[in-house]
């Protein structure tokens, strides 16, 4: 239940973040998805069905405050979760390129997936403008402030981890 609680904050805090004071400080009106860092990090730090879980549940307060459709993002998030958590046996702590690259990755995916369903499906073949004015230039910022956030998502799954462990030893 500490885990949920705790997922559920640091979902809130970066949702926040997201839509209030990056979107003050976009640079070209582009702005880091921190979203996909969440999701992305707990997906490989937790696997499969905690990374879809956490990518479903901010898809959908995506999908509240700010989709057309309820339930695209929450798609969109919950694959990139799942995806994600297929790479839980290649995850160590220690080691920051693997999450680097996955969360480009995601990020680059959560994109195409953006583009193909909102602007190919209405005849707006652009993708090359899509690619150097919106893609790019998020997935530059997403990886810069992934470097400041991951280490905190690190240490927050570190702690939950080492609870969780604490109190099914008192049980055996």
């Amino acid at each position: 239940m500490k885990r949920k609680i705790t997922v559920f904050i640091i979902i809130y805090i970066c949702f926040l973040l997201q839509t209030t004071l990056f979107q003050a400080l976009s640079l070209a009106s582009i702005s880091p998805n921190l979203i996909i860092i969440v999701v992305s990090s707990f997906g490989f730090m937790r696997g499969r069905g905690e990374g879809m879980y956490i990518g479903f549940i901010t898809g959908l307060v995506f999908d509240i405050f700010y989709g057309t459709i309820l339930g695209f993002y929450a798609l969109v998030y919950m694959y990139v979760g799942y995806c994600n958590g297929m790479f839980r046996k290649f995850f160590f702590p220690d080691d920051i390129k693997l999450p680097m690259l996955l969360i480009a990755a995601s990020d680059i995916i959560y994109n195409v997936a953006v583009y193909i369903l909102k602007f190919v499906f209405r005849g707006q073949f652009h993708i090359i403008y899509y690619m150097l004015h919106v893609i790019i230039p998020e997935l530059v910022y997403t990886l810069l402030i992934m470097i400041v956030l991951y280490p905190v998502l690190l240490k927050v799954n570190q702690k939950l981890e080492a609870i969780e462990k604490r109190s099914a030893a008192k049980f055996v």
